[in-house]
């Protein structure tokens, strides 16, 4: 079976076309799409960003079935979650793109993160397991075990994309809105508190461009770093020197910001940049359900 999952969210919609494979899935596509979904005093994305968000899905929903998927299944996270009208929007969407859009609950985004990053592991690890998924409207974090699955989870309302839009609105972002930035993630992780665990995996837009920048690994000091880096200089200039696009690095200051609360929230452990997340997570969840069937 070959299944395929589109992500719209906040930043980026991407699609993952996946099979089963002798070690787990095997990749077939991959791709994203930069479209960020910021919503207007009402609540309600503007009908250019709609048009365009619907010709995006209808071209992922095309190439999956170039590819042979089985099954195209799209789903949207806070990007959506939030609106006044999300509802009507799925709709119109799905009339559109030819696939019906399933909004995700919080918890639902955890447990595929959760799912997705542990179940692509090279080596899985025994005891309790974090995860954090810092996307452009959410942040997610998961504790549980790879045995047991999902044990705690919260969702919290603040992505790097959000923080942008509120915050960080000079390129790069000045002293003051940094500080204004720390302060919301601080307000937003103060009831945060996740129970001990041995490993601390991170997904996501804002890690996985970090690997370029920081590696495997995402300790507090390397984090504060690379914040001082980025913000010394616009984001068209990074992206340059990082081989990135200038849209990421944008958005990577509330990222990194997100995921320092995230190591402090877990005790200062590291925060081991993972293979998958919610893509995998969903199609790795309609594998087995195949399987059993």
């Amino acid at each position: 079976m070959r299944c395929a999952c589109i992500d719209i969210g906040s930043n980026t919609t991407r699609l993952l076309v996946a099979e089963a494979g002798a070690s787990g899935l095997r990749e077939i596509d991959a791709v994203r799409t930069f479209l960020r979904l910021a919503p207007g005093a009402d609540g309600r994305l503007a009908p250019e960003t709609i048009v365009q968000l619907a010709r995006t899905v209808a071209e992922h929903v095309a190439r999956a079935e170039a590819h042979g998927a089985d099954e195209v299944h799209a789903v949207a996270t806070a990007a959506i979650r939030g609106l006044a009208d999300a509802p009507a929007l799925c709709a119109q969407l799905s009339a559109v793109a030819g696939v019906v859009v399933r909004v995700l609950s919080g918890e639902e985004e955890a447990r595929l993160a959760f799912a997705g990053a542990t179940a692509t592991l090279r080596a899985p690890p025994t005891g309790s397991v974090g995860v954090v998924d810092v996307g452009g409207g959410s942040s997610e974090l998961v504790v549980g075990t790879i045995a047991g699955g999902v044990t705690w989870s919260i969702s919290l309302a603040v992505g790097s994309g959000t923080l942008r839009d509120r915050v960080l609105d000079d390129d790069p972002p000045s002293a003051e809105q940094l500080a204004h930035a720390r302060e919301q993630v601080a307000d937003a992780f103060a009831a945060v508190h996740p129970p001990g665990v041995e490993h601390v995996y991170a997904v996501g837009g804002s890690a996985t461009s970090l690997r370029r920048l920081l590696g495997d690994e995402l300790t507090a000091p390397a984090l504060r770093a690379a914040l001082e880096t980025l913000c010394a200089a616009p984001s068209v200039a990074s992206a340059a020197r990082l081989g990135l696009d200038p849209r990421r690095t944008r958005l990577l200051p509330g990222g990194l910001l997100l995921l320092s609360a995230a190591v402090h929230a877990f005790g200062g452990r590291p925060l081991h940049i993972a293979r998958g997340g919610l893509r995998e997570g969903l199609i790795l969840s309609r594998l087995a359900d195949w399987t059993s069937a």
